[in-house]
């Protein structure tokens, strides 16, 4: 049979689309699976990643339904976003039309793939019914006091006048129009995820073993708990009146045992004390100067250059030794953690013991050590007062109890998790839905008015946010007091649309209209069997979708507290050692494939030419053999007869060709479990399905040739499912797409290998019947080695059964 991949391809996809394969059933009676891969931003085209992401999401798929499952594999976008706003700016054409002409094109190349997703359940996170829900829960987390309004430092463009993101801050400066990035205070509104720091972490411990460690790890270090020791440094007398009303600061340390080793303190550039220094004129021009260049860059920016600061001309007095402690802005020290002011003891500590050797400040050793800096929580304490001699367990609970005691400060607990910032200055996002009364104040738009939908009649120019410039949006009456009031012209940060989309595709579509969630549906489909995404994803994607899932648990509209029950990290796909990207032009387009080889092929080589979880290096070769192999399979398939059933075969009158062959089929779906269930290792099983087809070709049997056939086709449906239907339905009508039981007696063998040595040397094998004799296995053994013994006395004969024999000889 010729393999014809664009027909066969065109064929099933269409069959698959009319027969609605890829839709859940409304049967809550049968065993379910949700399997979702995350889904992709409509830049315009997939690329390789995206290929490799729902192949394995669509591998899983069909396997569950060959056996039996309910599957819901669903597909959307993630559609708001600046790049769209970008394209707008470039292409001079409106956000909404290039994003929905995007989505029209992926799905079209989704489909080509012959990718398995539901059709009825598609959505857009652009959509205004997707909004009019997610405002709803905005609302209802604003009321019940999840989300507040607060002023904060943002990156400041005032030639486009608008903020942007860390990313979007390119050595200081604005990346679209060039000018200079300023620091700017302005209001926002935050989820109180922080309300959740400790639910966050906990529920990580159901997650071990069905999520990466790594993940685990990443989430557990972004969370960032941790115990330790807040007091007040307070300014000596000459600072106090420097700062008029400010007297002192906190600072949070996780080593209160070095507090005696405090040679500095350091301040957040945007810590209030330095704001007040710059506002009254205290500092030099050149301090001055140097730090409004620190406060302008981005925190990326100030990570990843080396340490710098400036020296504040203040003072603080240590708590305990009374001593005089300089003040410095140092580019290290974080406003989100902690007070935003740290203690520095630069002899126990890397950063702090980097930044005094850069400025020449005083290292005080107080734990006794050769090698500085010297950070283990271990070692005799020195130079420390009322700890000298202790061990770190005691010496931190010492201090501790000091300062409680003279009520200097208190044991605490810390996050390094921040409230989550939603508000965005730009126009392709979900409106914002409250509203600023100058009567009311700030409040929530009605229920019944939602969604508040974006304007259309808009130009993108890249400067400001155009829902402040429109003539309309923005003006509105107050829900409250029917005066006019202004609506609020931010939209939401687009991780608040992909932290619920994976129950809102749990919903009946039917109910999209009337609910956010339909309960007896999102019941039975959630949480989440298996998530497929990049492990750049690992922490804010999965740690909001998690607080999210939290969030609406507490609001009444959902009832689990975790979303996805198991993780899979894939790895890149790189070209020539480096992640594809059209700047490097090192990019494979699927389209180039499919038109070449067939989606088939595409899937094939994704997923044989590494394990999901590795990176995966792009070989034109490698995809050439994906092609051959279907070839081969096609050629071999008239070997086989049609049937529906499984061939009836004697296992016992089969030839050593026959039962080789039986037994790597075998070993194939014995392996398959493990693959689609547990490992995700599809390159193993596509070996073996290879090792299956060469182990058949080096025999004549049709009735093992027909089982074969119908054993492989059924592996490998979920991974190359266009040949596979093509073939299982001219030969055995569908019928192989079932749960295939083992056949035990293929892997009972009938005759064992033995190792023949001579005074104890491996000379030699034979391969003996496992009803054989001692007596009969010797003489084997014997002519086996004749060239060996031949002439010598054999003084003793050891057989060792089913492992070895062994002759002893002399002469």
């Amino acid at each position: 049979m010729e393999y014809k991949a664009k027909n066969i391809e065109y064929k099933w996809q269409e069959i698959w689309k009319k027969d609605g394969y890829s839709e859940p059933k409304d049967d809550y009676t049968l065993p379910k699976k949700y399997i979702l891969s995350m889904f992709p931003y409509p830049s315009g085209r997939l690329h390789m990643g995206h290929v490799r992401n729902y192949s394995i999401g669509d591998a899983l798929s069909r396997y569950y339904r060959n056996r039996g499952y309910n599957v819901l594999q669903p597909i959307g976008f993630d559609s708001f976003g600046m790049p769209a706003e970008n394209a707008a700016i470039k292409h001079k054409i409106h956000p909404k039309i290039w994003t929905y002409e995007n989505i029209d094109y992926m799905i079209k190349e989704l489909d080509s793939l012959g990718f398995s997703f539901s059709k009825k359940r598609l959505l857009a996170t652009s959509d205004p019914l997707y909004t009019r829900w997610e405002q709803e829960f905005f609302i209802k987390m604003y009321e019940k006091g999840m989300v507040y309004r607060k002023s904060a430092i943002v990156n400041w463009c005032e030639s486009d006048q608008t903020v942007l993101a860390n990313e979007q801050v390119e050595d200081g400066k604005c990346w679209r129009c060039g000018n200079e990035v300023v620091q700017k205070e302005m209001p926002g509104y935050y989820l109180k995820i922080t309300d959740y720091a400790d639910e966050l972490l906990e529920c990580l411990k159901g997650l071990e073993g069905k999520w990466p460690n790594q993940v685990l790890t990443m989430q557990e270090n972004w969370i960032g708990k941790s115990f330790g020791l807040e007091f007040e440094f307070k300014f000596d007398e000459q600072s106090k009146a420097k700062l008029d009303g400010i007297d002192g600061f906190k600072v949070f340390t996780t080593r209160p045992d070095t507090i005696y080793g405090v040679s500095y303190t350091a301040l957040a550039p945007e810590h209030e004390v330095i704001r007040k220094l710059l506002a009254k004129g205290l500092l030099s021009d050149e301090k001055a100067s140097k730090l409004k260049s620190i406060i302008n860059q981005s925190p990326r920016e100030r990570q990843t250059s080396g340490k710098d600061g400036v020296a504040l001309d203040l003072h603080v007095i240590h708590p305990l030794t009374k001593e005089k402690i300089p003040v410095w802005c140092a580019n290290f020290v974080l406003s989100g953690y902690g007070s935003g002011a740290v203690m520095a003891v630069p002899a126990h500590d890397e950063r702090d013991y980097e930044f005094a050797t850069t400025f020449g400040l005083d290292i005080k050793k107080v734990i006794d050590a050769n090698e500085l800096p010297y950070c283990e929580k271990n070692g005799v304490y020195i130079n420390s007062d009322i700890i000298n001699g202790m061990d770190y367990e005691n010496a931190s609970a010492a201090i501790i109890a000091k300062f409680e005691n003279d009520n200097l400060g208190k044991r605490v607990t810390n996050y390094k998790l921040r409230d989550w910032g939603i508000s965005r200055q730009r126009y392709w996002g979900a409106p914002i839905p409250m509203i600023h009364c100058p009567k009311c104040g700030v409040v929530a738009e009605k229920l019944e008015n939602l969604p508040v939908a974006l304007p259309e009649d808009v130009v993108i120019t890249g400067e400001g946010n155009p829902l402040d410039k429109h003539p309309s949006f923005k003006h509105c009456t107050c829900p409250k007091c029917g005066a006019e009031a202004r609506r609020e012209t931010d939209t939401m940060d687009t991780f608040f649309e992909s932290s619920w989309y994976f129950a809102r595709y749990a919903s009946d579509e039917r109910t999209w209209e009337q609910v956010a969630f339909d309960k007896k549906s999102v019941d039975y489909w959630m949480n989440v069997d298996q998530y497929i995404g990049g492990i750049e994803h690992a922490i804010l994607h999965l740690l909001y979708a998690r607080f999210f899932q939290k969030a609406l648990r507490d609001l009444g509209y959902l009832r689990d507290s975790e979303p996805f029950a198991s993780l899979l990290t894939q790895g890149m796909v790189l070209k020539d050692g480096a992640k594809m990207s059209k700047s490097k032009g090192n990019t494979v387009d699927p389209d180039d494939i499919i038109a070449k080889y067939g989606a088939d092929t595409a899937r094939l080589f994704i997923l044989f030419a590494a394990p999901p979880q590795k990176e995966l290096e792009w070989n034109d070769s490698a995809v050439d053999g994906a092609f051959k192999f279907i070839n081969r399979l096609y050629d071999r398939s008239d070997k086989a007869y049609k049937t529906t059933t499984l061939p009836a075969i004697n296992h016992a009158n089969l030839s050593k060709e026959e039962k080789y062959a039986r037994l790597k089929v075998y070993e194939a779906l014995k392996k398959s479990k493990d693959v689609f269930e547990s490992s995700f290792a599809f390159n193993t099983l596509i070996a073996a399905c290879m090792e299956a087809l060469n182990a058949l070709n080096a025999q004549e049997n049709a009735d093992i040739w027909t089982e074969g056939y119908f054993v492989i086709l059924n592996l490998l449906e979920p991974i190359i499912p266009h040949a596979c239907w093509e073939l299982s339905n001219e030969l055995f009508e569908l019928k192989n797409f079932i749960k295939i039981d083992l056949v035990d007696e293929v892997f009972v063998s009938d005759t064992i290998s033995l190792a023949i040595t001579v005074n104890g040397k491996r000379r030699g094998e034979i391969e003996a019947s496992t009803n054989a004799t001692q007596n009969e296995v010797l003489q084997m053994a014997k002519v086996a080695v004749a060239k060996w013994i031949e002439g010598k006395e054999i003084i003793k004969e050891i057989y060792v059964p089913n492992k070895l024999v062994n002759l002893v000889i002399k002469g």
